[in-house]
């Protein structure tokens, strides 16, 4: 059932509810890897609505690491992010729809994204002037006296549809946009007169959507068909993944940077085999590792070829939260809620059960350089001379 949460330090005094995930067990809960437990909560919340998503509800909570078997859930992410190349479609879509509707005498302005959609304008935008101070002001009109139809469009789309928002050009990569500005980490919504708070999750039509999870928020790259269906309120079907811990432990040495260790849990993960899977991150390494890191890690995940590498939400976390500017109030909101639920990292915060565990030592991490075709070809920098001079006369090959 709902449970209330509410607190005397609210600036704004606000009540929440929520699932709560302890009435479920606690014993089971603690065994249960956090990002499960994010879909152990939205199969929850959204059995109140579908009766058959309580399978889902049992699936995750007597869910058996290490038996291997395939089991089918549902699962309706918060929101989705989309770029240009592929989220204006989707928005002439939405157009179509409502034309459709229209012409057959009914209310077009029903049709709109039941879940949250928010476009970053990023991919397409081009670079025509450079090396000088008024460069950006010039590419920025260039961009909209070129692209006027689509920007239009976009405005009418902004204005016309429900949950739906555009991000300007010049504003960021999407990716970044996303970790700095738009995830909430934790969600909440207006529903029967009550404010339902609950994990942000998402899926985006890029690959990279997955530098989110550095974050604490779960989310995945999608095809353009699939990201629609879930604007239009539509689940996803997918396998319960496995999840691969992965421990890291110590701080990095002076002078190795975040991406000679992203490079080396690259090779880590790729030699183990991690296609489908989650990846999940815990051990005391955490704490003296940046959320900028974090991010970088999680953005490699398709490159590794998990389905994403999660952190979970700890002190970190909500320092990079108050850095990048996020109310004071929600920030505070978060770790209340993520710690009534028991999703809160900390140094006591028992170690959840994996289908497969790593370990790294980042005291161990040397400077490398990333190999001339794939990043887990990495060559630790010491190695470099001997590496190219057995490479120059070797021939070449795909």
């Amino acid at each position: 059932k709902p449970s209330s949460a509410a607190s005397d330090v609210y600036k704004r005094q606000k009540e929440y509810q929520y699932l709560d995930l302890k009435s479920l067990g606690t014993n089971k809960l603690d065994q249960i890897p956090f990002s499960h437990k994010i879909l152990l909560e939205n199969a929850l919340r959204h059995s109140l609505e579908d009766e058959t998503r309580e399978k889902d509800v049992d699936s995750i909570l007597n869910w058996d690491a290490k038996a291997g078997k395939a089991i089918e859930i549902s699962f309706t992410p918060s929101r989705v992010i989309l770029q240009d190349f592929t989220g204006v479609p989707a928005v002439v879509d939405l157009a179509a729809m409502r034309d459709a509707v229209a012409s057959m005498k009914g209310d077009a302005t029903q049709i709109n994204p039941l879940s949250p959609a928010e476009l970053v304008i990023d991919h397409s935008v081009q670079v025509d002037h450079f090396g000088s101070n008024d460069a950006l002001e010039k590419n920025n009109k260039v961009e909209f006296e070129r692209n006027q139809e689509r920007y239009k469009f976009l405005r009418w789309g902004q204005e016309a549809f429900s949950h739906f928002l555009v991000v300007p050009p010049n504003t960021g990569i999407v990716h970044q946009v996303n970790v700095e500005y738009l995830g909430r980490v934790i969600f909440s919504k207006e529903s029967d007169d009550n404010l339902m708070a609950y994990p942000d999750t998402l899926v985006g039509t890029d690959s990279h959507t997955t530098m989110i999870n550095g974050i604490g928020c779960l989310g995945w790259g999608v095809g353009g068909i699939e990201a629609e269906a879930v604007m239009l309120g539509q689940p996803i079907y997918m396998l319960l993944p496995e999840v691969v811990g992965f421990e890291l432990t110590g701080a990095l040495k002076p002078g190795v940077t975040a991406t000679d260790m992203t490079l080396c849990i690259v090779e880590m993960l790729r030699e183990h085999g991690v296609e489908g899977k989650f990846v999940e991150f815990h051990g005391d390494g955490l704490s003296s590792m940046s959320l900028p890191d974090r991010a970088t890690i999680a953005n490699m995940a398709p490159e590794y070829g998990a389905t994403c590498g999660f952190f979970p939400v700890d002190e970190v976390t909500l320092d990079y939260m108050r850095l990048s500017g996020r109310d004071q109030v929600h920030v505070e909101n978060v770790k209340r809620y993520l710690m009534a639920q028991g999703m809160f990292l900390s140094a006591d915060s028992p170690t959840p059960q994996f289908t497969s565990s790593l370990s790294l030592d980042l005291s161990t991490v040397d400077p490398a350089l990333a190999g001339p075709q794939r990043p887990q070809d990495r060559v630790v920098l010491s190695e470099m001379q001997p590496h190219w001079k057995t490479s120059l006369p070797a021939p070449s090959g795909p």
